[in-house]
């Protein structure tokens, strides 16, 4: 396969082209069969003003205060969520000292308690 090396007063001729408005990337790529589909786009990129290729946001006020809020939002879920996480490894651990205080496998104690707690509501009361 032969690699095609292009001047760089080449790169800059066509990239004056494509910000005259001469044509779009695609059709001085296609007029100067240069093979690579996105070349002349990312030296118009490279060596351009800046005003072709580029995506421009405009966003209002409340669109930005939104986005930071999500942002504040997510990362207080993510903290939620890995309190909750470490809340439940130190139950897991506490069970397993539990059973092991007690003599019993983990699988055992789950199969004996696996109803639920009960109360003293639960229970009929004779009388």
């Amino acid at each position: 396969m032969k690699v095609i090396r292009y001047s760089q007063a080449f790169k800059l001729q066509l990239v004056r082209e494509v910000e005259g408005g001469q044509g779009s990337a695609r059709a001085v790529q296609c007029k100067y069969n240069i093979k690579g589909s996105g070349s002349v786009l990312r030296w118009v990129r490279q060596f351009g003003s800046g005003r072709y290729g580029k995506v421009i946001r405009v966003e209002q006020g409340d669109e930005v205060n939104e986005a930071s809020r999500l942002r504040l939002e997510l990362r207080r879920a993510k903290e939620a969520l890995a309190d909750t996480h470490m809340a439940l490894a130190l139950e897991q651990a506490f069970l397993v000292a539990a059973c092991e205080e007690m003599d019993q496998s983990v699988e055992a104690f789950k199969k004996k308690h696996a109803g639920g707690r009960r109360t003293r509501r639960s229970r009929r009361s004779p009388g």
